[in-house]
């Protein structure tokens, strides 16, 4: 079990010695030499990792592989399909771009679902971010970092942990897309790392762009600002542009930009390749949970990933005016869901960082009922609650060792669309466990079993 792991490791810090302090100490100064900064913030602010037995990873791991297909059913059938697509709620500009054709198999090679531990056998995945899967940089780097903290070098001497790397995974994706999408030609790409340079994540896009030169590959992180697009070519200033790491959001480069953009106009005449595509839109909205879960759609996937999806996706619907079911029992969608608040959360279809989310149990009647009536008039998801599991963790601040308890998330990386490669833990003192959305924290996974 990770909580004799988890006891030993806090025995260690509470034990009256040095070690915590010191293990602080060298925390810090490791973030701050490698820019592990989210913004202003550090990445990581607690002084444990996040333990994984055997079990639970091959739980994450077998899980995520009955999933990935019954996803991949549903995009399948959305890119030929255009009644069953409206599930999705595309945008028109949308829709368009789904006839751009990425020049590889996978809608998105590299992405990264959001899940919970509800025990150590009960596993509830809430999201699937098939466009632009942060974290593998900072999940990789601290996972270094931990292994020279004095009290992660005591705690080797009773436990064995192993981490799980997710940047090879991202790098693999990039390179079999760029190969497929080359074809006969032997080229090394060029990648672009693109997103725009304000962006608070900017500093995992060095720790990518070091790791990619470290592969010798050539990169560069490029502001979609200062891309041109001429004579067959996607340059930023003297730089020939073959392959985008698509961190940048679809609908940010499009509204900045609009549909004739420079990166839009090189992918649609196939003069560069970009991952995740454009074609990644369909998976990457909330409705893709609700397509799984919801009894229209049952026929379409077999018997061993209904299983699956019973177990491991909750229940989630677009929100509009129907009648659906819920544990055997037929309910009017919009008006249970305004008698329901405290069980259910509503999410924007197409968002990220936990904007807009609204859960239902943290607000009174009046404030959910507004926030059912803007979620009818734009395409919003209403999806039940799972219960969020929290772990104690210890931080050092101001000479004083805390050891609290945090809500903590479990998010497996996929590579190639096929299968996990890599875990990123958040953990938050709030019920929205997500970086972005502030005051969380990102730490490392490890395996770990006793000696």
């Amino acid at each position: 079990m990770s909580t004799d792991a988890i006891a030993a490791y806090h025995d260690l810090l509470t034990s009256g010695s040095n070690l915590a302090a010191d293990s602080q100490a060298a925390l810090d100064k490791a973030q701050q030499l490698r820019g592990l900064h989210f913004g202003t913030r550090p990445v990581c602010t607690v002084l444990r990792p996040r333990f994984l037995t055997p079990a639970q990873y091959r739980l994450l791991h077998d899980t995520v592989s009955v999933l990935l297909p019954a996803f991949q059913t549903s995009y399948d059938r959305a890119l030929v399909d255009p009644t069953f697509r409206k599930q999705y709620r595309l945008h028109d500009w949308e829709d368009e771009l789904l006839s751009i054709h990425p020049g590889y198999r996978d809608p998105s090679p590299t992405s990264r679902f959001d899940s919970f531990f509800v025990s150590d056998d009960e596993l509830m995945f809430t999201e699937f971010n098939t466009e632009t899967p942060a974290g593998a940089g900072y999940s990789d780097a601290l996972s270094e970092l931990f292994y020279g903290l004095p009290v992660f070098q005591e705690f080797q001497r009773r436990f064995l942990v192993w981490p799980i790397p997710a940047k090879p995974g991202v790098l693999h994706a990039l390179t079999d897309s760029f190969r497929q999408w080359q074809g006969n030609t032997c080229d090394p790409p060029r990648i672009a790392i693109l997103d725009w340079r304000e962006v608070p994540t900017f500093s995992e896009f060095v720790l990518f762009y070091d790791y990619f030169r470290a592969m010798g590959i050539e990169a560069r992180i490029v502001d979609p600002e200062d891309c041109e697009y001429s004579d067959g070519k996607l340059m930023a200033g003297d730089y020939h542009i073959t392959l985008i790491y698509k961190r940048v959001l679809i609908s940010e480069l499009i509204e900045r930009g609009g549909m004739n953009h420079p990166v839009v106009r090189a992918i649609r005449e196939r003069a560069v390749c970009m991952v995740n595509s454009f074609r990644c839109k369909i998976l990457f909205k909330k409705a893709s949970l609700a397509v799984l879960s919801d009894e229209r759609n049952d026929g379409m996937f077999a018997d061993e990933q209904l299983r699956a999806i019973a177990k491991h996706i909750p229940w989630t619907r677009l929100l509009e005016e129907r009648k659906t079911m819920i544990d055997g029992s037929e309910i009017d969608l919009v008006p249970w869901t305004l008698a329901n608040k405290d069980i259910l959360v509503l999410k924007p279809n197409d968002d990220y960082g936990g904007k807009g989310i609204v859960l239902g149990w943290t607000v009174d009647q009046p404030l959910w009922e507004a926030a059912v009536k803007t979620a009818l008039a734009s395409p919003h998801v209403v999806q039940r609650k799972v219960r969020i599991p929290s772990e104690a963790f210890p931080s050092f601040e101001n000479g004083n060792l805390q050891i609290l308890d945090r809500m903590l998330d479990t998010n497996p990386f996929v590579a190639f669309g096929s299968y996990m490669h890599g875990c990123l833990t958040r953990i938050s003192t709030e019920a929205l466990v997500n970086v972005t959305a502030g005051g969380g924290s990102t730490v490392p996974t490890f395996l770990v079993e006793a000696r």
